[in-house]
């Protein structure tokens, strides 16, 4: 199956997205297709074996639709031996006189290593040339020609040197003044003429030469859309349009050989009205989509790199694994990578969402688009591309806005209606207004007391062609469609600025039935790493000798317990000998010699051995062992300096988040493959209130099917990796991630930051989210419920009614916009704050 996104040309409305995913769904080996109303574009899972992205675009193009498909910038060949890969790329040349030009050129690069083929058209000054990037760069080609004395310049990707979301904005804004204009002119006449009285010469023909290129130019692409959707069986706004202004215009024109009320400056205005609408529209669905948008600028431009020992600018695209990037302060770190030189502190806020810079030294990694503080840094290029931390970022947030959400799949269904409904409704007024005269007018005189453009004097046909136009331009199918998409994507895009990756729309809405969190311990509770806790000195002992003997002892030791001690020892400065006769005791401890003296290091059992007394420490140990620490007794020369006791510490925030959890209504458990002592003194030292200890990595499924059947509604919390099944299996997995491992497949829900308090932001953004959705809907359908009955009794007038749709539209979107001012943050961080 491969997932691909298209980018929709000329829909209008949630009926035009139904329209193309109830077709697409039809087809054998599309398992997905789901149209995002507010981004235009189409989520699609296929088989490439049974179906073509070109057949599948052909026909979305028949349903009178355009697919705007991105070509590949590059296409890569493998070798029969599968080892050499070149590329196949294009470039403009300029600076080129003659044909002679292009003969160096293509000589010059012909002799460099790693280029296989160098061809120049001349006439359209373009170069393709084919090589392996393992050999050459472009940005040595380029200095080629350069040196040269002619200038390269890269091809934009699919030929597109604009945002095609720019261009439609302005194309939208061009239609929008030139329709404003017009109209404007016909109702700045028509006030003069009908309210002042001014005797204007061919009034008439004056406004309908006007309105003419209003309606039939500038409305013309609604028009088409219309024909294609009434063609498709699947009509849709721009049917409404079409009919509130193509009969109005058309009836104006009797008014030259008939005495018949004119309609045209009507036509017009509602036409206008419309395309401002649409305009505000785009713009608004261009600020709820700017998440992606940000993403995307976050990234570096171009980097340094030491190529060939020299130092050389290359765009960030052609970077390669292995490559060395020099990053100076105050520069973006181009990719992810390794620091093999240098240390700083490092502003990872566009990941974590935490502001403190954090310190990184040579060996710790490093995530492409944050920011070098301090120091010079050569950094070693791991990851490249689509798999950098940024990108898979960009894929989260993107597959967020691309899903859907239960509650819009019922909206989608009746909104499939809703146009047809409306048609029918306009029929029946139409015929309503023609058979019972009498019944409007009643209504009609009664609406003029108080409303000023009811006119109960006018024909019974004008009455009834006003009120069925009415009917059509006030119902607004487009605010239903957008009341989801909107949402997610400001939702989705708050939350990647916090460091809260929401891949899936569903777990929006699940998130409010959420009754119990279940939390893998080591690295989600814990910090997933052990560290030195307590350390206890026998008499006459200082702490310093102490950690000498043991970080001596532990250099040698390749158990997980002895990381932690270097590591305190290290951060104590403390010089750490060589043992010799090193020798580890199974189930015991380490002996050795330091400096000549007998030195020994862990449990009862190889004080036993070596007949150490430890009963004076007795209490101590056992206080710590109830603690849920790992102790450790070292010995000089049968002289016991003391004990160091080492443990997988809890999260600072781990036992304010749970707690903050358990004020919210939800329960917690904690499931590990530890013993149940220890898995008991860590649950009691957070407050959990559930403990499933000694549960082995493939036990965890069956343990989150057991609580699912009694609290119905489960989040499994873990790191996404080992815990996969089971956060597949939970109704929300959320992945506790740092730094670039981001657990994409596995969880719902990913949290960058390894803070329990994550997981609040994110209930609070999803239920925050899912109440705009619920808010959306409900703005959306009372405006129709109340507007289309008011119209349908002729108290509204069709051009009132043409701004009401365009306003009802932008209600939705700006209430979704308002999402981010929700406050997401925990209570027990407020208090921090405030008492700082």
């Amino acid at each position: 199956m491969k997932n691909t996104k298209l980018k929709i040309g000329g829909m209008s409305c949630a009926s035009c997205s139904a329209a193309i995913e109830k077709k697409l769904a039809k087809w054998e080996g599309i398992e997905k297709a789901d149209i995002n109303m507010a981004t235009e574009k189409l989520h699609l899972r296929y088989d490439e074996s049974q179906n073509s992205l070109e057949m599948i675009a052909k026909a979305i193009e028949d349903l009178g639709y355009q697919v705007l498909m991105e070509e590949e910038e590059t296409e890569t060949k493998e070798e029969k031996d599968g080892t050499a890969r070149s590329i196949r790329k294009t470039f403009k040349i300029t600076g080129m006189t003659c044909t002679a030009c292009s003969a160096a050129i293509e000589k010059a690069l012909s002799k460099m290593g790693g280029v296989e083929e160098a061809i120049v058209n001349f006439p359209a000054e373009k170069l393709t040339v084919i090589f392996s990037p393992d050999q050459v760069r472009i940005v040595e080609i380029s200095k080629k020609i350069t040196d040269l004395g002619y200038e390269l310049i890269s091809e934009p990707k699919g030929g597109q040197e604009v945002d095609q979301d720019e261009i439609m904005m302005q194309k939208s804004w061009k239609r929008m003044v030139r329709s404003a204009i017009l109209s404007g002119t016909i109702m700045f006449l028509m006030i003069l003429h009908m309210v002042i009285g001014v005797e204007i010469p061919y009034y008439l023909v004056v406004v309908n030469l006007l309105a003419f290129p209003n309606i039939f130019l500038l409305g013309k692409k609604v028009h088409k859309a219309s024909f294609n959707a009434l063609k498709n069986g699947s009509p849709n706004m721009d049917v409404l349009v079409s009919l509130g202004s193509l009969p109005p215009y058309l009836i104006g024109l009797t008014a030259f050989f008939f005495p018949l009320q004119a309609f045209t400056e009507m036509a017009s205005s509602i036409m206008t009205f419309h395309l401002i609408g649409k305009y505000l529209e785009n713009r608004a669905k261009g600020r709820a989509s700017q998440a992606i948008r940000k993403l995307v600028e976050m990234g570096a431009k171009t980097a340094t790199i030491l190529l060939r020992g020299e130092e050389m600018e290359v765009p960030v695209e052609e970077l390669q694994p292995e490559d060395v990037m020099i990053v100076k302060p105050g520069e973006k770190i181009p990719t992810d990578g390794i620091i093999i030189e240098g240390k700083s502190t490092i502003d990872e806020s566009m990941a974590t969402g935490e502001s403190m810079p954090v310190k990184r030294e040579s060996g710790d990694p490093v995530i492409g688009a944050t920011i070098n503080k301090q120091g010079l840094l050569k950094v070693k290029v791991t990851k490249v591309g689509d798999e950098t931390f940024l990108s898979q970022v960009i894929q989260l947030v993107e597959a967020c806005q691309g899903s859907k959400v239960p509650i819009q799949e019922f909206a989608d269904r009746i909104t499939g209606y809703f146009v047809p409904a409306i048609l029918i409704i306009t029929v029946v007024v139409f015929s309503s207004n023609l058979l019972f005269p009498e019944f409007h007018q009643s209504i009609l005189q009664w609406g003029a007391g108080f409303l000023p453009w009811v006119n109960p004097d006018a024909g019974t046909l004008s009455i009834a062609f006003v009120t069925a136009t009415a009917v059509l331009v006030i119902a607004c199918p487009c605010a239903l469609g957008l009341g989801t998409p909107t949402a997610l994507m400001v939702g989705s895009g708050m939350g990647a600025e916090k460091g809260i990756l929401i891949r899936n729309g569903e777990a929006v809405q699940t998130f409010k039935n959420l009754k119990m969190i279940i939390f893998d311990k080591t690295g989600t509770l814990t910090h997933g790493r052990p560290a030195v806790t307590d350390i206890v000195t026998g008499d006459g002992v200082d702490e310093f000798s102490l950690m000498k003997v043991a970080g001596a002892l532990e250099k040698g030791s390749e158990h997980p317990l002895a990381h932690a001690i270097i590591e305190e020892a290290k951060k104590r400065k403390i010089p750490m000998g060589d043992i010799q006769g090193f020798e580890a005791v199974t189930g015991m401890g380490i002996e050795g010699f330091l400096d000549g003296d007998k030195v020994l290091m862990g449990n009862r059992k190889i004080m036993e051995k070596h007949k150490i007394a430890y009963e004076h420490l007795e209490e101590e140990i056992q206080r710590l062992e109830n603690e849920a620490k790992t102790v450790m007794m070292i010995v000089r020369e049968e002289n016991l300096l003391g004990i160091i006791a080492v443990a997988d510490p809890v999260k600072e925030d781990s036992p304010k988040a749970v707690k903050e959890l358990q004020e919210m209504g939800i329960q917690t458990a904690m499931v590990t493959g530890d013993n149940e002592r220890t898995a008991r003194a860590i649950a009691e030292k957070i407050g959990i209130d559930y403990v499933i200890a000694e549960v082995l990595p493939e036990g965890k499924v069956e343990e989150v099917k057991t609580l699912q059947k009694k609290f119905e509604t489960v989040a499994m919390v873990g790191d996404g990796i080992n815990d996969a099944p089971a956060l597949k299996q939970a109704n929300i997995g959320i992945a506790i991630g740092t730094g670039t491992d981001v657990a994409i497949e596995a969880a719902d829900v990913t949290l960058v930051k390894g803070e329990l308090s994550g997981i609040i932001s994110a209930i609070l953004l999803s239920r925050g989210t899912f109440r705009k959705i619920k808010e959306n809907y409900f703005w959306a359908w009372f405006y129709n419920a109340i507007a289309i009955p008011v119209a349908m009794v002729g108290l509204l007038h069709p051009m009132i009614g043409a701004a009401a749709m365009s306003i009802s539209s932008l209600n939705v979107i700006y209430n979704s916009l308002r999402l981010k001012k929700t406050d997401i943050q925990p209570s027990f961080k407020k208090v921090v704050e405030k008492n700082v």
